[in-house]
């Protein structure tokens, strides 16, 4: 699924691509991936232009001229593609907007879904959505009044989008695997030091993300150089040797989630 790096390299590759373009087209080819009847979403959103493109947490916020929003959220399998129509990967696709001769599409919106919806309403849906953990504003000070209310094993607070917003199952494991922590650790058993490296595991290993242009397999457009770059240290590397240890990496199940961890380096 794609998380906070992945997202935010979408957005700023659509910034450009897209930012400032009219919609000139609309093709649903699911129903369920939309949240309003087909002839209504086309209406509203068939010859707007895109004026600005924002993340928030794990989803895209297209803002229309009109005022409406296009809230994505790629969920499990999920991804897009820009270009022309003989450019596009063979894949069934659930929306198209088109954009003159160039096109995005979105596939694999199985669970994933684009809904137009107000600016109000966008705000509801963000309600329970913690902070955004790469913000300026999210000082170690913040971090810690934070981790000081919750209980449990930091894996499950770190995907937890009430907790932090934009941590998946993939960067949680790379984030504990850099500051050398056990996922299973529990948070009220943290001391400050500790509490301090996961902190600046957690600014490096996003960022880090963003700037190798997250892990997705596939380019957004034909001769993109960007996307997919990152690497992962330890999740989905079960067998593999860990890079810091040459310890082989486990693989576990915490909170019904595939975790990747080092038992020799993490601890």
């Amino acid at each position: 699924m794609p998380e906070l790096p992945e997202m935010e390299t979408y957005k700023a590759l659509l910034s450009t691509l897209i930012g400032g373009q009219k919609i000139t087209n609309v093709v649903i080819g699911r129903e369920k991936s939309i949240n309003v009847p087909v002839d209504k979403f086309t209406m509203e959103v068939a010859n707007q232009t895109v004026k600005t493109i924002n993340r928030r947490a794990k989803y895209l916020i297209f803002q229309l001229q009109n005022g409406s929003c296009l809230l994505l959220h790629l969920m499990l399998g999920g991804w897009m593609f820009f270009g022309k129509e003989e450019d596009k990967p063979d894949r069934t696709i659930q929306v198209k907007l088109s954009f003159g001769d160039q096109h995005l599409f979105f596939i694999g919106l199985r669970l994933g879904y684009l809904h137009i919806l107000s600016p109000e309403m966008v705000k509801e849906e963000f309600e329970k959505l913690g902070p955004e953990p790469i913000n300026p504003q999210f000082t170690f000070n913040a971090f810690q009044q934070l981790m000081e209310k919750r209980k449990g094993a930091i894996k499950t607070a770190l995907i937890n989008q009430e907790v932090m917003a934009g941590i998946g199952n993939g960067y949680s494991d790379e984030i504990l695997w850099h500051a050398e922590l056990r996922p299973d650790k529990k948070i009220q058993e943290f001391d400050n030091q500790q509490l301090t490296r996961l902190y600046n595991s957690i600014q490096f290993i996003l960022k880090r993300g963003i700037n190798q242009g997250g892990y997705m397999d596939n380019p957004l457009y034909k001769g993109d150089g960007r996307t997919g770059g990152y690497q992962f240290f330890v999740h989905d590397r079960e067998g593999e040797e860990c890079s810091r240890c040459h310890a082989p990496i486990v693989k576990e199940e915490m909170s019904s989630r595939k975790t990747y961890f080092c038992p020799n380096c993490q601890h």
